[in-house]
């Protein structure tokens, strides 16, 4: 098993790939794309903290330009699509890339002509013409460059990073021709001066085990923390083990927020309520005295500072081990410090609380109290909400293979082996698979996007919805894809899959009226009927085939993903089943 050319995987990677294999459902495909997929997501993790399926990022399989994994970072997303950079671009203000790009064998050694190969197929993607033949995964993502090119002019940090790994399970010995061949690379590819840098790494056995275990564990960072007071201890029944006070050391603190790249950990704001807000006046301001040679000084006087919550905090003098951490405020001036880093000021210090807790009570009543400093909306504190922990709670009464996971906090089952991570599912897949199926707006899922998060704590996520609705939401996104990794769905329905959602509930309920309210008893039998119908395979197979022959049927020969992510194409739906409803 595993092997390839002879050789025989050692133990540790075999047990490590297969635990991989298990936990993502990938027992249909060949060794060697098990071995691709894993390697492909095991190096992205490096750069993308949050939790992602290796075939967003997977290329491989004929015509794939002699690569096997792309990753397209914008704005701390994984990105799949080109209208997602519009929207990103459109939130944020501005744009900041990465690419990272595998190629993998799970032979012994090393070859050079695979560097070559490397190189001509990332340098025909990015030419203007690229005249190699392409599969329709290469296709979305030389769309999705055009698209973060063409914004070029709103490139925040320079222009994007290219990141490229060569992996083996064999041992990576500093051969002298590979040298070589690394650095012709380097040059050749950063000839085409659309890189800010260009790194190339070989990596064998040793640093994919490495790499594995990292994806695997929660974030832990060493800093040395010498100004600070600890602050009185709580009654026990408020689970504080520990609480500091003080100010950190710039240096310090920049290895809270950065990975080893030097890149900002995006994970790590989950809880925070906030998201970077771009330069507006205050973040000028910010920016202004930390890199002010006779302002700097005074930027513990005028700035509120960093509130981090921790899971664990081990302490040995100076040495603090924060593990499991969130900074649940702070996170505008965690951004410009981090935009700013080429230009602080050694010696710089930042007023910093760390607060050492397993309570997500008191974490929540932590960050709402904090960020109240600021101009916040309801709608923004409704993450902190009972919501979210209802639905959790709820996912988990169901068993076997009716099982699924809610991710309310960013990585929360990463760590346990015994949970297949397709069968988690996070918020912005949940608000999307809702919308599609019980709001008829899959026309917004991708584009405007932005809209959809407007409503929640309105018409998604309310508090008093019926959580069944939910769960058939991500239960049908989950079944279906399964489908498209099967290839009972053809891969050329993915920019359509929220219409097939919205279509496969139509079809499933047979022209059923959905119930009006969604906190009705009524509604929550109509869930119920959804229910028996997606937990029978086969019969959930034919309808999600049948949907599929529907979206080729209403579009005909316009079927584009242009096309079927519009209102036009949701009120074509919606027609076809004979129901008289204006989209707005």
């Amino acid at each position: 098993m595993f092997k390839e050319k002879g050789y025989l995987m050692d133990r540790i990677t075999k047990n490590y790939l297969q635990e991989f294999i298990n936990e993502n459902s990938l027992e249909s495909l060949n060794d060697s794309q098990k071995f691709e997929h894993f390697s492909g997501a095991i190096v992205t993790s490096t750069h993308y903290t949050e939790l992602f399926s290796s075939f967003d990022i997977s290329i491989g399989g004929g015509d794939d330009c002699g690569l096997d994994c792309f990753a397209i970072l914008i704005n701390g997303s994984l990105v799949n699509d080109v209208d997602e950079v519009q929207n990103l671009y459109e939130t944020n203000g501005f744009i900041e890339c990465t690419f990272v790009i595998t190629q993998s064998e799970s032979s012994s050694s090393f070859n050079s002509q695979k560097v070559g190969a490397i190189e001509n197929g990332i340098m025909d993607i990015f030419s203007e013409k690229p005249e190699m033949p392409q599969n329709n995964a290469i296709k979305t993502k030389i769309q999705i460059i055009n698209k973060i090119y063409s914004l070029s002019s709103k490139f925040r940090n320079g222009n994007p990073s290219l990141y490229i790994y060569y992996l083996t399970t064999g041992s990576w010995n500093e051969d002298r021709n590979l040298v070589q061949r690394k650095k012709r690379l380097i040059k050749t590819i950063s000839s085409l001066t659309l890189f800010k840098d260009v790194s190339f790494e070989y990596l064998g056995a040793y640093e994919i085990q490495n790499l594995y275990r990292q994806m695997r564990n929660s974030i832990e960072r060493e800093i040395q923390f010498i100004n600070k007071t600890t602050l009185p201890d709580l009654p026990p029944e408020y689970e504080v083990q520990q609480a500091y006070s003080g100010f950190l050391q710039i240096n310090e603190f920049l290895k809270l927020i950065h990975n080893d790249r030097e890149e900002i950990i995006h994970s790590i704001f989950y809880d925070n309520v906030r998201d970077f807000q771009e330069w507006n006046g205050i973040n000028i301001d910010i920016k202004e005295t930390l890199i002010d040679s006779n302002k700097y000084v005074l930027f513990p006087l005028l700035n509120n500072g960093i509130t981090l919550v921790a899971k664990k905090i081990d302490v040995t003098g100076n040495k603090f081990l924060i593990k499991d951490y969130q900074i649940v405020n702070g996170c505008q001036t965690s951004h410009v410090i981090h935009s700013s880093k080429d230009e602080l000021i050694e010696g710089m210090l930042i007023p910093i609380k760390l607060i050492a807790t397993e309570n997500e009570d008191v974490k929540n009543s932590i960050t709402k109290a904090t960020n109240r400093q600021t101009e916040i909306t309801e709608e923004q504190l409704f993450a902190l909400s009972d919501f979210p922990k209802r639905l959790e709670q709820y996912f988990t009464t169901f068993t076997d293979n009716k099982k699924l996971y809610y991710e309310r906090r960013s990585k929360q089952y990463n760590f346990n082996p015994d949970v297949e991570k397709v069968r988690v599912i996070n918020s912005t897949i949940l608000i999307r698979s809702f919308a599609a199926m019980f709001l008829n707006l899959q026309h917004r899922t991708t584009r405007n996007y932005k809209l959809l998060q407007k409503q929640i704590g309105k018409d998604i996520f309310k508090d008093d919805h019926k959580l069944e609705m939910y769960y058939i939401s991500a239960y049908a996104y989950y079944k279906m894809e399964y489908l498209f990794r099967s290839q009972i769905l053809s891969p050329t329905l993915k920019a359509a899959r929220f219409a097939l959602l919205m279509i496969f509930k139509e079809l499933a309920m047979n022209n059923l009226k959905q119930p009006q309210y969604f906190n009705s008893k009524d509604m929550e039998k109509y869930c119920n009927r959804m229910m028996d119908i997606l937990w029978d395979n086969e019969r959930c197979k034919n309808l999600f085939i049948e949907s599929s022959k529907i979206i080729l049927e209403i579009s005909g020969d316009n079927y584009s993903t242009d096309f079927v992510r519009t209102d036009s194409f949701t009120n074509l739906i919606i027609s076809y089943f004979k129901k008289e409803k204006v989209i707005q």
